[in-house]
């Protein structure tokens, strides 16, 4: 098995252009996402497009060491499958650069998952949103490329390998500790940056990476006026 994070990361979002390089503390989103992902040590390979907005998001990745490749905007699964085929990949764990808290302790898990049981694709479910990843076979990217009609499904690249029966697609359970479904750590609107912005000054904007049991427990206490907040010491 040879497997890789692809995280896809555009400028060019709908709702809140250019969030992905949006600040939280000392590092961008971008930058959160990939030290956050390369904890479950393999490689994290930023899937941009070709579009000359996208520059600054090649620039970044590569001063991070990260590596990048650059493909279509729109069909995004064709990009994960030109990514996965240009770096050799066979199992490929999916991640979207607008989760600053993601999980990276999820790439080990849904790949052990996976390749136990044999499947086409593995989603955790029970995390806040926004951390979650999912893990995919090149394979399986390959076939539903094939099959694929709507551009709906290019566009979101494993909702036709989730949907349809000809894949074996499974939902694993999270941990209780961090099975908090409820709870927004995503990044799609203003109101949202400023809340992921209020939980990193919480952490105490820490120059580690900080464990997502630990996030969550400063982000319910953003949420509850005049709760205490965890105090997080360095290393942590």
């Amino acid at each position: 098995m040879r497997a890789g994070v692809i995280l896809q990361a555009r400028m060019g979002s709908t709702r809140l252009p250019g969030k992905v390089l949006e600040p939280v503390g000392a590092w961008s989103i971008l930058e959160h996402c990939v030290r956050r992902l390369r904890a479950g040590g393999h490689p994290v390979i930023v899937a941009t497009t070709t579009g000359p907005a996208d520059d600054a998001i090649a620039r970044v990745a590569s001063r991070m060491g990260a590596d990048v490749f650059r493909g279509h905007e729109t069909d995004v699964l064709g990009r994960y499958r030109a990514a996965a085929h240009a770096f050799e990949l066979t199992h490929v764990v999916r991640a979207t650069a607008d989760n600053p808290f993601v999980d990276g302790e999820g790439v080990s898990r849904t790949l052990a998952f996976l390749t136990r049981v044999g499947a086409d694709h593995v989603v955790e479910c029970g995390l806040p949103v926004g951390a979650a990843v999912e893990a995919v076979t090149s394979d399986a990217l390959d076939r539903a490329a094939t099959l694929v009609t709507d551009p709906y499904d290019s566009e979101h690249v494993t909702s036709f390998i989730r949907r349809d029966d000809r894949f074996r697609a499974l939902r694993a359970v999270v941990n209780g500790k961090v099975r908090r479904p409820g709870l927004r750590l995503t990044v799609d609107t203003p109101e949202d940056l400023a809340f992921v912005r209020t939980v990193h000054e919480a952490l105490g904007a820490p120059a580690t990476v900080v464990p997502l049991e630990t996030v969550i427990a400063a982000a319910e206490a953003c949420l509850v006026p005049g709760a205490a907040r965890p105090r997080i010491r360095q290393g942590a």
